[in-house]
């Protein structure tokens, strides 16, 4: 990923670690409340995702970071989000004392 997306993506989750919330970030369609979050940025043209959720209080996580490749509409592919809900499980996990994810 580009720099400047690293450093808008990394200011974000900043903000999530000490309690606050990014102007571009939003809540994640599918997972039912505002645990779940993502930051759009886009730069040359492109469209960069990152998703992350603040459900537990041990940690923020971050679950996907990824180039957006389809050109049809602003949906999220499935199997992205196939990986946020495999992710955001192993994160529970971890956070509740089980395996590491």
């Amino acid at each position: 990923m580009p720099d400047e997306i690293q450093d808008a993506f990394g200011y974000a989750l900043h903000l999530a670690q000490v309690g606050g919330k990014s102007d571009s970030a939003k809540p994640l369609r599918g997972f039912g409340s505002a645990g779940v979050l993502e930051v759009i940025e886009d730069f040359d043209g492109d469209t960069y995702r990152a998703i992350y959720t603040v459900r537990f209080a041990t940690a923020v996580y971050v679950l996907h970071c990824f180039q957006k490749k389809s050109h049809h509409g602003a949906a999220t592919a499935k199997q992205d989000m196939d990986r946020v809900h495999e992710r955001l499980k192993a994160a529970a996990r971890h956070a509740l004392g089980g395996s590491t994810p």
